[in-house]
């Protein structure tokens, strides 16, 4: 059996239009945001459907039930993880590896990034992707061996952690899966600076708002065009920018 664990619900629209065989799921979460509590799954699914504000029947039906389906799938099972290099997107990602990786070993997982994508357009996923930019993209998999499992496992537990120390540690690895792996933690770390310091995306929307861009909607253009490593939506930008401009 051949899954493709896509990023979102706007790359299966695009997707479904492809000849590309397997079955679908789709890693619908913001794991970028809100608390990442939990002894367990079943506890970590209660945190994250509370972060979300809904109830956990409505989480398991939204989201769990994509996830199961990784740890329900077959042993001799084939994985293709679609995401985008940008923060939001390996965040998800390293969560999905963490599954897999606890999970029998004997499942290929391959890991399909946009690679259609110009260097200047290289945090845009797949947003704009057309049928033809996917079956490219499925064309230059690349497969993670078990220690790249094991990296994006740990890398998921530093990052659930809050453990900064690790997190920059495992920013020197090198691996193929993880092509901007460094840039990427960097950006994280940036989010919490040393006492007195404004964090980095903080700062930046700061400065689009005081070069002055009041608008929302073009405040937002402006730091994705300027900041798209963090891959933020609005359910991470807008309450940023409303406590700037209630300054």
């Amino acid at each position: 059996m051949i899954y493709h664990v896509l990023n979102g619900d706007s790359l299966a629209l695009i997707f479904k239009e492809t000849t590309i065989e397997g079955d679908v799921m789709i890693a619908r979460e913001a794991l970028i945001d809100g608390s990442l509590a939990g002894d367990n799954l079943p506890d970590f699914w209660q945190t994250r459907a509370d972060s979300h504000g809904i109830s956990l029947d409505e989480y398991q039906a939204y989201s769990v039930s994509e996830f199961d389906q990784i740890m329900n799938a077959p042993h001799d099972a084939t994985f293709h993880l679609w995401f985008g290099y940008d923060l939001f997107c390996q965040v998800n990602m390293w969560f999905v590896i963490s599954l897999i990786h606890n999970q029998p070993n004997n499942r290929k997982t391959y890991v399909v990034y946009p690679t259609f994508l110009a260097e200047a357009d290289i945090w845009q996923e797949f947003g704009h992707a057309g049928v033809d930019d996917l079956e490219a993209s499925l064309a230059t998999r690349i497969k993670l061996e078990p220690e790249d499992i094991q990296l994006g496992n740990d890398l998921w537990q530093a990052y659930r952690r809050h453990d900064l120390q690790a997190f920059a540690q495992l920013s020197q690895r090198q691996s193929a899966c993880f092509p901007y792996l460094k840039q990427v933690i960097q950006a994280h770390l940036d989010r919490f600076p040393a006492e007195g310091q404004t964090p980095r995306h903080e700062r930046v929307l700061a400065e689009i708002i005081e070069n002055g861009e009041t608008d929302f909607h073009n405040v937002f253009r402006l730091f994705t065009e300027q900041q798209g490593i963090y891959g933020f939506g609005d359910a991470q930008l807008k309450p940023v920018y409303d406590k700037l401009m209630a300054r």
